[in-house]
Formats: C-alpha cells, structure tokens, sequence
C-alpha cells in the first residue's frame, strides 16, 4: 500500500500518523540519543491490528551523530504500544511530548494496483532495498518503508536515502534502520 499524506489539525487518536506528538497507549516511553541524551524526534505512528501502535524515532540534531542507520545502535527507536518492551539498546523518558519533525499528517493508504519499479513510500508488502538486505535477525516482518516525508525537514537518511520499519507483533518488539546511496 502506498500512503498518502494528508495535513491535519492535531490527530489525537490511535491511527497511523506522521509528525504531530505520539498518542500513547501505555506510559510515554520517549527515546533519548545513546550518544547526546537528548529526546529522539518523533517521526510518526503506525496502526497494528488488535489496537497497537509501532512508534518511529531518530536522533536528528545539529551536531553529527554517527549510527542513526544502525537498527540496534540507540539512534533511532521502533517501539511497540501496549505492552512492547523497551529494547535494551534503547534508554527512554516518561515525557509525553517533544521533538518532531513537524506538524500532523494523516495517513491514507492507497492500494498499489500492480505498480512495479522504484517506490519512495510503502506500508505493507516487500521492502525496495537501497542498498543490500539489512531484514533484522528474528521474527521479524516488513512494516513500512518511507523515502520522502512532507515535512519541511525531512529527515536525514543520507543521500537519496529511505528509512526502514519492522514490527515482531508477537514479541511486541520493532527495529528502523535506513539507506541511502
């Protein structure tokens, strides 16, 4: 499926969304940068079935932060609301707000009818890998895919770049990484 991105006023109910702040579902478990201890920014939500979010996050800040790519190196963040356990690579705030990538985009998603070639944005299906594999160790499955933002600044997935979701419902557990050329 392909999203599409729709403004919005603030959407304060559990759907899939970009930018805005989270709707949480449990206790906020904002993450912080491995490397500056500072909040990740919010990049969106992402509806499960059985009422559950996956939460996006980077770290994107003035000064250079090396490992925002690596799914598992604390710059980044995929987490699993309810009950999804904070990965131990992953310190996190009980703040309920703060940094995003801009205001709140409602999520539409269109079918893909057969479209074959390069796509910057899906949710669902088969990753369109930039550069190799990457699919993280475990049961995971592909959540979504997103190359281009609609926000003003979008986020920095290096050149040409494309960010990368996976979701283990079963163990309530999610991994982003990204790629570019």
């Amino acid at each position: 499926m392909r999203p599409v991105f729709t403004p919005s006023e603030p959407i304060t109910a559990p759907v899939t969304k970009f930018g805005g702040q989270p709707v949480w579902l449990d206790t906020p478990t904002w993450p912080l940068s491995r490397q500056l201890g500072t909040p990740m920014r919010f990049l969106g939500q992402i509806a499960l079935p059985g009422e559950r979010l996956v939460y996006l996050f980077m770290t994107e800040d003035e000064q250079h932060v090396d490992d925002t790519w690596e799914p598992e190196g604390g710059e980044n963040a995929c987490l699993v609301q309810p009950g999804g356990p904070v990965p131990s690579f992953v310190q996190v705030s009980e703040q309920a707000t703060g940094p995003t990538y801009g205001p709140d985009f409602a999520v539409d998603l269109m079918p893909t009818r057969g479209e074959t070639g390069s796509a910057d944005n899906l949710v669902g299906g088969y990753p369109e890998w930039v550069q190799n594999n990457e699919w993280p160790e475990g049961n995971y499955r592909f959540l979504a895919q997103f190359g281009s933002l609609p926000f003003e600044e979008e986020p920095n997935f290096g050149d040409a770049g494309t960010g990368y979701a996976f979701v283990d419902e079963m163990a309530g557990v999610g991994r982003f990484l990204w790629q570019c050329h």
